[in-house]
């Protein structure tokens, strides 16, 4: 009878695998970085590594969450913005995962400090739908029959989602223009800007990045409210170019070139944030919708 000891079962690393939502570029990022070769390649997935030797995967997952780290909220600038800042340091941030947004230090008394930023406190984006959020926002203002004749054309039942827009610049290009409009004082809806970075997978997303609660006491979940900006940014070009203390900013690169095509945007509004018409506006949908025509920014305020 042998009385050798059984050998363990060999094991060899193969490889390690990372979900992404661009399989492409992170392979194209490490595989500089590391002198990798490319050893497979397809649309959702590839594969780096030297011939027999261990690899590095990159696999492309549907609505991929990257994952979160104890890091800075966002990085500002003690300067105020000025004209050019924002093409100057945004787009390159950008390409570092840092989206640019100008924030209001004058908004209130202590500046950055006085706002309430509640990150994990928030859903994520993606897991709402933007026909349920807006729906159900709608149907609880216009269910107040006060507002009848505010809301026409439209009456108690959501009219449904505008059509898209067509683009009449770069959204980016667009984005920058606005916020070298954005001058600041004392009448100006952001009084002191000043160019952030946030580290956020999409413009629309900074909000909830960010655990923004300038909407609470209308929306206590502001990845809600991003839903609505993310179908924005796809159908109207929007970026979010500024954030005060309960007030936005974007940039539209798609603007409404009709009455009739502002009119079901201006619903959209009155159902995200009911404020900017009823109290900062017009205080009427169709009067409303004249302003939004051709405009390439669109500012709300929550009370």
């Amino acid at each position: 009878m042998s009385t050798e000891t059984p050998s363990a079962p060999a094991f060899r690393y193969a490889a390690v695998t990372f979900d992404c939502a661009d399989p492409a570029d992170m392979a194209r990022f490490y595989g500089e970085l590391l002198g990798f070769p490319v050893l497979f390649s397809t649309d959702d997935f590839v594969l780096l590594g030297q011939e027999g030797g261990a690899g590095l995967g990159f696999n492309r997952l549907a609505d991929y969450r990257p994952p979160t780290w104890p890091e800075p909220l966002l990085w500002y600038a003690e300067k105020q913005s000025a004209p050019g800042t924002w093409k100057a340091l945004g787009g390159s941030a950008a390409r570092a995962g840092l989206l640019p947004v100008l924030v209001d230090v004058g908004s209130s008394q202590d500046g950055l400090a006085d706002w309430v930023l509640l990150p994990g406190e928030t859903s994520y984006p993606g897991d709402h739908d933007v026909e349920d959020v807006l729906e159900e926002y709608w149907e609880e203002e216009a269910a107040d029959r006060e507002l009848a004749e505010d809301i026409e054309p439209f009456g108690p039942e959501w009219p449904g989602l505008a059509p898209a827009g067509t683009l009449a610049v770069d959204p980016d290009t667009c984005a920058a223009q606005v916020a070298d409009a954005v001058k600041g004082g004392r009448d100006s809806w952001i009084e002191e800007p000043h160019l952030a970075l946030v580290p956020a997978r999409r413009s629309a997303d900074i909000p909830a990045a960010i655990g923004w609660t300038g909407p609470v006491n209308y929306e206590g979940d502001v990845a809600r409210l991003c839903t609505v900006l993310r179908s924005w940014e796809d159908r109207f070009g929007i970026r979010v170019v500024a954030l005060g203390l309960d007030t936005l900013l974007v940039s539209v690169a798609a603007p409404p070139a009709t009455l009739a095509e502002a009119e079901a945007v201006a619903a959209e509004h009155f159902a995200f944030c009911p404020d900017a018409i009823m109290q900062n506006g017009p205080e009427n949908i169709r009067e409303y919708a004249e302003e939004l025509v051709g405009a390439q920014s669109w500012t709300f305020w929550w009370d």
